[in-house]
């Protein structure tokens, strides 16, 4: 709900408010945002006193503007924190003064040539330079089911000279004087998303220059105040709906109050007259409940307003991809076999990853060039395609549009067509195609529409395995080089629109080296992402954490591969592989063929219980519970609270363990549950020589008389059962069953190696 009255601006969710005013200058004054009040009038109700003192500045109105919470700051004026707005005149000049004109209420808003979150209710408000015909629009739209804040912001040259625009951020909160911390997601290639806290002094900053949102710092973070945890104290998180160099700032001014702004990175834009520049929409939430009250509006609003078209509430499949089964060693009978051991498994889905195109041996070729291989594939695509889909699963493919090899027909064809100089750092053996060009954004469109519409391809993995180095266009002038990079993006947002609307039906996942471009932008057009190129199951449940602070499983493409794990060489048992792949949308990444009979049957099972339990594993909502250290416990619970999974896992089994419980989160306290395990039974082989401790006759490893006992001497799984309320489970928790301590194996005995884990089942008992 957005109520207007007397230049009083009043942004209302189901459970939050967003307060603003004009003052009597017209400039706009952040009053409040937080937990919704009982009264209109009460967002007012307590004058803000400003700081005046020393050699502080006041404006012509006499309001100092150094310590007055503002809706979008400017350059000069004395307000001397990071600005929403940074413009250049053609004098040199660069200080601005906006003052409000007038408010509006469209429908249907959202920034030119980018996404925007649908649904919701708009304000416009709209402020003029004094001195200048340059105009401010503010974009809030309001998603009132989510407890969510859309922002963005357009800049208007109404005047007779160019401008120059230095700086135009998608939003600005501020917030009032405290103790804050700031939580950002910073990492690396095949390590994203590392949680960092940190206390909020001077100015802190998440951001990435690559061209990219970035594995390096993901464009979501959260201010929270001092001592916010999981389940308590005021968070506010923002997010931005941008796949390129984005930039956000927390700064605490001299008065202690603290400045956020966020939006996209480096720019140098060129505004003739009669133009306007916009930038991409951006969101905040506010949550007094902790971080997981921020996922648990961030979450739904992901789901309902981010993803959209065929695949929005649609389970996914499972799906075998071929990467690390074959490489670049790609061969008709190869894909076929495959797709008859996929089926086998019961997958739904096989994805041919790399090697398929004419000329792709290695890394260093055929980028460009998007025909079958004649060699690898001589019966085409298409053929391929109706055989793999004869095997009982569909057809999915890998392709990586935006950029070229040296070594390919396309290079050969137009070299002028690569983003940045000749001579520039190389990643990954290619370039990036230079998408402020039409005609390099419309050879990829009729690319992809000829692969696409030529084979019956259900999904597509949409990579880019670099960043961007120089962004530098020989196609635009030297003044307007700064607009580079933003253009680039806009050329990625015009291909994607065009390609997703040409084939609703066709299941995109984002891909870029894994998560080197996750983020809110992408997931207008694709409904999921490759979380990381690192599978480690040890890995993945570190990664899939922070990631879940601000996006649900539904998105996070999750894969089992094989042990050793190909980035770690780390062993993990296949349970832990799964458990923490099942919170997400599972794939396996290996060759089923090669598995042993007992692990081709134990991913049969866990294949075939993921189908059972889908729904829940990829909608319900997500909670993080409380733990020791070196251990971690995840848990999604249905939207009717009627039943719940959790993954338990520990990255290092200790001796004599403490006996802790685990404490539930998400459960219906009112409501009874059925509580019971999933495990695989304890092998012979699992206690190496230990054995002979209970074996009459002498073991030795790897000979016939263990094999034998390891396939005839059953033993007993560790199972748990137990029937309590909700609100048990949550305060008083559950003990798992007693781990194996170094002293016999007697009875059900939890065994858990490094890396082990344990998946948990709550169902709700009825009478």
């Amino acid at each position: 709900m957005i109520l207007t009255e007397n230049k009083i601006f009043i942004l209302e969710t189901n459970r939050t408010a967003y307060a603003f005013k004009t003052t009597e200058g017209g400039v706009l004054q952040h009053l409040y945002y937080g937990r919704r009040l009982p009264r209109p009038e009460d967002y007012n109700s307590a004058p803000v006193i400003l700081n005046q003192p020393g050699n502080a500045l006041l404006d012509g109105d006499g309001v100092c503007r150094e310590d007055l919470l503002q809706e979008a700051g400017t350059v000069g004026w004395g307000d001397l924190r990071a600005p929403l707005v940074d413009v250049e005149f053609p004098d040199g000049g660069r200080s601005c003064d906006f003052r409000f004109s007038h408010f509006e209420r469209p429908e249907n808003a959202g920034p030119a040539g980018m996404p925007a979150a649908v649904g919701g209710e708009t304000l416009k408000v709209v402020l003029k330079e004094r001195t200048h015909d340059l105009y401010l629009e503010l974009y809030y739209t309001v998603f009132e089911d989510t407890d969510v804040i859309g922002r963005w912001s357009r800049l208007i040259n109404d005047g007779a000279e160019t401008v120059w625009v230095n700086r135009l951020m998608s939003q600005q909160l501020d917030l009032p004087a405290g103790a804050y911390d700031l939580v950002s997601f910073r990492g690396a290639w095949a390590r994203e998303m590392d949680t960092v806290r940190q206390t909020l002094a001077g100015e802190l900053r998440w951001s990435s220059e690559a061209g990219v949102s970035s594995n390096r710092c993901n464009p979501f973070a959260m201010v929270c105040r001092r001592g916010a945890g999981e389940e308590h104290g005021d968070v506010w998180a923002m997010n931005l709906l941008y796949s390129g160099s984005h930039l956000g700032t927390a700064q605490v001014n001299a008065y202690g109050s603290v400045r956020l702004t966020q939006g996209m990175g480096p720019l140098r834009w060129q505004l003739l007259p009669g133009d306007s520049v916009d930038a991409p929409q951006a969101v905040t939430t506010y949550s007094a409940e902790g971080f997981g009250g921020v996922s648990r509006q961030m979450h739904p609003f992901v789901r309902r307003h981010i993803v959209r078209g065929y695949w929005q509430d649609r389970e996914r499949p499972v799906l075998v991809n071929s990467w690390e089964a074959f490489y670049f060693k790609v061969s008709h009978r190869k894909v076929i076999s495959l797709a008859r051991s996929a089926k086998s498994i019961g997958a739904e889905l096989l994805v041919l990853d790399d090697g398929w195109f004419k000329g792709r041996v290695d890394d260093s070729h055929a980028l460009g060039d998007w025909t079958a291989d004649p060699k690898k594939l001589p019966d085409g695509l298409a053929a391929l395609a109706r055989e793999v889909n004869e095997q009982g699963v569909k057809f999915g493919l890998w392709v990586e549009p935006e950029m070229i090899s040296e070594q390919s027909e396309l290079f050969a064809a137009h070299p002028d067509w690569v983003l940045g100089h000749r001579d520039q750092a190389i990643g990954r053996n290619q370039y990036v195609l230079d998408l402020t060009r039409p005609e390099v954004c419309r050879y990829i469109v009729d690319s992809m529409k000829a692969v696409l519409g030529g084979a019956a391809i259900s999904y597509i993995k949409w990579d880019m395995n670099r960043i961007l180095s120089d962004a530098f266009s020989p196609a635009l002038p030297p003044e307007r080089q700064g607009e580079a990079a933003h253009r680039y993006v806009l050329g990625l947002y015009a291909i994607l629109d065009e390609l997703t609307k040409a084939f609703p039906e066709v299941l995109f996942e984002s891909c870029a080296s894994g998560g080197n471009r996750f983020d809110l932008g992408m997931l207008c057009y694709m409904p999921q992402v490759w979380a990381s190129d690192n599978t480690d199951a040890a890995c993945r449940s570190h990664i899939q954490w922070g990631y879940s602070y601000g996006y649900p499983q539904s998105v996070l493409g999750c894969h089992v591969s094989d042990s050793p794990n190909h980035q770690t060489l780390r062993r993990t048992p296949l349970r832990s592989r799964f458990n923490v792949a099942a919170l997400g949308l599972l794939g396996y990444e290996l060759d089923p063929s090669e598995l042993s009979s007992d692990k081709t049957e134990e991913v049969r099972e866990q294949i075939e219980f993921y189908k059972a339990h889908r729904r829940l594993l990829q909608f319900g909502q997500l909670h993080r519970c409380p733990t020791g250290e070196g251990e971690c416990f995840t848990m999604v619970t249905a939207p009717d609270g009627a039943e719940a999974a959790g993954t338990h896992f520990v990255w290092e089994n200790q001796p004599n363990p403490k006996s802790v419980p685990l404490y539930c989160r998400g459960l219906d306290g009112e409501k009874t549950y059925h509580l019971t395990s999933r495990s695989t039974p304890p092998r012979v082989t699992d206690f190496g020589s230990l054995a002979n401790y209970m074996s009459p006759i002498r073991i030795r490893s790897g000979s016939l008389v263990e094999k034998a006992a390891d396939k005839f001497v059953k033993m007993p799984q560790d199972e748990l059962e137990l029937t309590a309320s909700g609100a048990a489970f949550c305060h008083r928790g559950f003990y798992p069953v007693q781990p194996f301590g170094g002293t016999g194996f007697n009875g059900p005995t939890r065994l858990m190696r490094d890396f082990d884990s344990r998946l948990y089942l709550w169902a709700e008992e009825t009478e």
